[in-house]
C-alpha cells in the first residue's frame, strides 16, 4: 500500500497572504475512503446539506475568511440542529439571489468554522500527515537567472520531507496535484521530472516517491479541498521566526487551528551523509532561486 499526498497551493496570486506556500496532506491508501466518507457526513452534519449541490467547495480562504469569523460570533452559538437548519437555509436563500436573515449568517458563519474544526480532527483521528514549504510573497527570479527547467528550491525542501517520512515508513509515495492552467501544470512536471530523473538526490528519492502526478479538479476531490485548509491556515499563522519568517498573522485562525497544524506536521529523524537530522515537515525558504 501506499501514502498519496494531496497537494494544493495558497497565496500564489499574490494579492492578500502573506506567502506562498505549497504543500499538503499525506493519508495512507488504506485509510483514505473511509476519511473520504467522514468528510462528507461531516459537510452534512455541519451545513445541513452538501456544497457541491449550490456549485461551492471547501477552501481555506472560504470557510476562514474574516466575515466567517464575524458571522459566526455575532450571536451565541447554536445547538447542531438549529445550526444546520438555519445555515442551509442560508445556502437555499443565496442560490435564490435573496438575502439572508441575520440568523442565517450567523448559522452560515457557524458551520464554516464547524466545518474547517471538524476537518482538522479527521485528519488527526485518520492519522494524515502535514507537509508545506513557504516563500516569501511576491519573490522574484534575479536577473540573469539561467535555470528555468530546474525545480524551485521551496518544492525540493518539500518532496525532501516526503521522502524522509516515506523512508521511515518504508512505503511508496503518489502525488495527487490540484490542476490548475494546463501549461503551468506540464512546466512544472517538466521541472519535477527534471529534478528525479538527471540528479543525483532526485533518483535516490524515486525509491519511495512516485514522480508522476496525478492532476484531478480540487471539486471532486475532498482530499485536495482538506489540503486547501491546512496549507492557508499555515499561510495565515504558523511562523518560523528564528528563520526570518515572521509576517503577519492572522490571530483568529491561529487561535484556532495552530495547535492543529504543529500537531500534525511530519517530525522525525533524518538520515543524511551519515549524520542524523530531526527534520519537520513545514519548511520556509527565504529565497527559492539562489543556492545557499
Amino acid at each position: 500500500m501506499s501514502w498519496l499526498f494531496f497537494m494544493d497551493e495558497s497565496g500564489h496570486d499574490h494579492r492578500n497572504t502573506p506567502y506562498e506556500v505549497n504543500g499538503g496532506i499525506a493519508i495512507h491508501a488504506s485509510k483514505l475512503w473511509p476519511f473520504i466518507q467522514a468528510l462528507q457526513r461531516l459537510e452534512v452534519a455541519s451545513f445541513g446539506d452538501e456544497l457541491a449541490n449550490f456549485g461551492l467547495e471547501i477552501k481555506g480562504c472560504k470557510l476562514l475568511d474574516k466575515d466567517k469569523f464575524r458571522f459566526a460570533n455575532q450571536m451565541p452559538s447554536m445547538n447542531d440542529e438549529e445550526r444546520r437548519k438555519h445555515a442551509s437555509a442560508f445556502l437555499n436563500r443565496s442560490a435564490a439571489k435573496q438575502v439572508p436573515s441575520r440568523v442565517q449568517f450567523t448559522a452560515y458563519g457557524q458551520a464554516c468554522l464547524t466545518m474547517a474544526q471538524g476537518i482538522f480532527q479527521l485528519l488527526r483521528d485518520y492519522d494524515s500527515v502535514l507537509f508545506a514549504a513557504a516563500i516569501p510573497r511576491g519573490v522574484t527570479k534575479p536577473i540573469g537567472y539561467s535555470t528555468p527547467e530546474h525545480l524551485r528550491k521551496d518544492h525540493v525542501f518539500l518532496f525532501e520531507r516526503f521522502f524522509y517520512f516515506l523512508e521511515m515508513k518504508k512505503d511508496h509515495g503518489l502525488l495527487v496535484v490540484d490542476e490548475t492552467e494546463k501549461s503551468n501544470d506540464r512546466q512544472w512536471v517538466r521541472r519535477l521530472q527534471n529534478y528525479f530523473a538527471k540528479t543525483h538526490t532526485g533518483r535516490i528519492r524515486t525509491q519511495w516517491i512516485v514522480p508522476s502526478p496525478f492532476f484531478v479538479s480540487s471539486e471532486m476531490a475532498q482530499p485536495v479541498q482538506a489540503a486547501d485548509l491546512c496549507i492557508y491556515c499555515v499561510n495565515w499563522c504558523f511562523r518560523l521566526p528564528s528563520h526570518g519568517m515572521d509576517g503577519i498573522t492572522r490571530p483568529d485562525i491561529g487561535s484556532e487551528f495552530g495547535s492543529w497544524l504543529a500537531r500534525l506536521q511530519f517530525s522525525g529523524d533524518c538520515y543524511k551523509d551519515g549524520n542524523v537530522y530531526h527534520e519537520y515537515g513545514i519548511v520556509y525558504v527565504p529565497d527559492p532561486y539562489t543556492p545557499r
